[in-house]
């Protein structure tokens, strides 16, 4: 039986957008009372989301909008150029500026740090449940709306204080697959290849998917050559779209080559790989062998382009990087890991709901017919590039749980339906089962170590990433002669945000300099940290001792400057500051 629904249903019926808002009402409160210690605690998920705010009030500050440096992270090299986008800060930056001056700068921050990723999630919700809305109907709307709240790694993106670019990622992902549906090819490849310069603007971290859905549209030409436009106008609007929104957020001053973010060599190649395109499509018809030859060397001279003027960037965009600075910091950052090097329940949060999902396209695509049986087909290709991309790099697993969501939803639906339909207990509790298995794979896990009895204390105390507050210190910290700060780099932004000192480096690879400076200077002997800070005109030495990455350094180096820190043995050139609160913040002052 065909599971056909007509396309041509209104998208944005008042029935659809009904229930996608109160799915939102319901998980929009849900994580707001759920996060509303940190939101209390002013506790930031992830220190990228501290620095984002920084760079907002930067701007807002009068910071030019074509400087994307951090002109308080290693001050003395002349700051730190950052990777991130502008188009990110304007969320935030529009409801301080809409609100600040009625309510005040702080309380307006506070409701850009809830609303925005609030509303990001609702864009998400909104854009996932177009695609179920439209095909496969009223109740699997509902489920993928509810296949997207119980995604772990989507929630990890969208909470509430969770400003960086992630939450934006994902909804460019589900804008993309609701260009795929358009009818008019011309007119949804364009749109797909302008989100997809967006999405890569954002993040360069997109490029793989953006592959991936280049790859479906020439698909989509060698199964019907009256739809050579889905390939022509996406890598057009790619081409177009990156080209305009360099200019709009980078400017023409700065045209150096970076491999971590859209730069000159990625327009070129996206420029040549559109041209070559349309040429394609000129010529048509072309025998198929032809057409495949020409889609190979379109991607071959596209990839020797970048190539060519950017040798680096057609590889790993961190080869380059200091093994000290890998080592210590980019090994060390758990997100950016492969899937393997995840804790068990982690890993399959990650990668069971896309598994089951890409099992649900299958099926989605054998039960129908038409362009119907094609798309499927196309989703699952998406879905998979999207969970293969996630297996390399965790943190990538938020769009592979996004785009699971939809085909998640109707499979959700067929097991209830049948789950209604079984007269024996047993099986009703095992289809059951297999619905929360595939919503919260982690939950056996969960249950096992609920179960198991408490285990007695190894001696070691918890590492907690909340428990150091700079904001409680920072009034004392501001009356500190102003000067550099020597630090971790996960506490560097949150001293920037709450004071008015620069610091040495923080967790971004631009830096990569004082990265390395920072890492050796605690990895090593008291008296050459005081010899690398003396010579930098360093003021201040800060510490949270009960974070992970003081602990490393110590495990790594027993005997190190920062081991003599946790220790309680400070060297004599340090004087100590006295910090009011519960001890888990150390300050000290360089003596002249």
């Amino acid at each position: 039986m065909s599971l056909f629904v007509e396309r041509r249903r209104p998208a944005l019926s008042p029935d659809f957008l009904l229930r996608v808002l109160l799915a939102w009402v319901m998980i929009a409160a849900l994580l707001i009372v759920t996060n509303l210690a940190s939101i209390i605690a002013y506790r930031f998920p992830d220190p990228d989301d501290a620095l984002r705010l920084v760079q907002v009030r930067d701007l807002l500050g009068g910071q030019a909008w074509f400087d994307l440096a951090q002109h308080r992270v290693d001050a003395p090299g002349g700051g730190v150029p950052m990777h991130w986008s502008r188009l990110v800060d304007l969320p935030v930056a529009i409801v301080i500026l809409s609100l600040g001056w009625l309510i005040g700068q702080g309380p307006a921050e506070m409701v850009a740090l809830i609303g925005i990723p609030i509303l990001t999630f609702g864009i998400a919700l909104l854009l996932a449940g177009r695609i179920a809305w439209r095909l496969v109907g009223d109740e699997a709307t509902g489920f993928a709306c509810l296949a997207m709240a119980l995604s772990v790694p989507v929630i990890e993106q969208l909470r509430p204080m969770r400003i960086d670019h992630h939450g934006w990622q994902i909804v460019c992902a589900l804008a993309v697959m609701n260009a795929l549906m358009a009818r008019r090819p011309i007119v949804g490849g364009w749109v797909a290849g302008v989100v997809m310069a967006v999405w890569l603007s954002i993040s360069i971290e997109g490029l793989p998917l953006a592959a991936a859905v280049c790859g479906v549209t020439a698909l989509r030409w060698l199964r019907d050559r009256h739809d050579s436009a889905w390939f022509v106008g996406t890598l057009q609007g790619l081409a177009a779209g990156s080209a305009v929104l360099f200019a709009l957020t980078r400017g023409m001053a700065n045209l150096s080559q970076y491999c971590d973010a859209i730069s000159p060599a990625h327009i070129a190649a996206f420029a040549v790989g559109a041209c070559g395109a349309t040429i394609m499509a000129r010529v048509e018809p072309l025998p198929r062998f032809a057409q495949i030859s020409g889609f190979a060397i379109v991607a071959g001279v596209t990839f020797a382009t970048l190539q060519g003027i950017a040798p680096g960037c057609a590889g790993d965009a961190f080869a380059s990087l200091d093994p000290l600075v890998r080592t210590f910091w980019y090994n060390g950052v758990s997100e950016g890991l492969p899937i393997w090097h995840q804790s068990p329940g982690v890993a399959l949060q990650i990668a069971i709901p896309p598994l089951v999902a890409l099992v649900a396209c299958l099926q989605l695509a054998a039960r129908n017919g038409a362009w119907l049986r094609r798309w499927w087909l196309d989703y699952a290709i998406i879905l998979f590039a999207a969970f293969v991309v996630s297996l390399f790099v965790a943190r990538a697993g938020a769009v592979a749980g996004a785009l699971a969501a939809v085909p998640l939803g109707w499979r959700i639906r067929e097991w209830l339906r049948s789950a209604r339909n079984l007269r024996r207990p047993g099986r009703r509790v095992l289809v059951m089962a297999g619905i929360a298995l595939a919503l919260l794979p982690a939950m056996p896990l969960t249950l096992l170590s609920m179960a198991r009895p408490a285990q007695a204390s190894s001696g070691e105390s918890p590492i907690l990433a909340s428990s150091c507050r700079i904001g409680t210190s920072a009034d004392l910290l501001n009356e500190l002669p102003r000067g550099e700060i020597f630090a971790p780099f996960d506490i560097g932004p949150e001293l920037l945000l709450e004071t008015d000192h620069t610091v040495v480096a923080t967790s971004h690879h631009r830096g990569a300099d004082a990265m390395r400076m920072t890492i050796a200077a605690f990895l090593g002997t008291p008296d050459a940290a005081h010899e690398a800070l003396k010579a930098r005109g360093t003021r201040y030495v800060a510490v949270c001792p009960s974070l992970n990455e003081p602990t490393r350094y110590r495990a790594a180096a027993p005997t190190g400057f920062m081991a003599h820190l946790l220790d309680g043995r400070a060297p004599a050139w340090l004087e100590p500051v006295s910090v009011p609160g519960d001890g888990q913040l150390n300050i000290w002052r360089i003596r002249d």
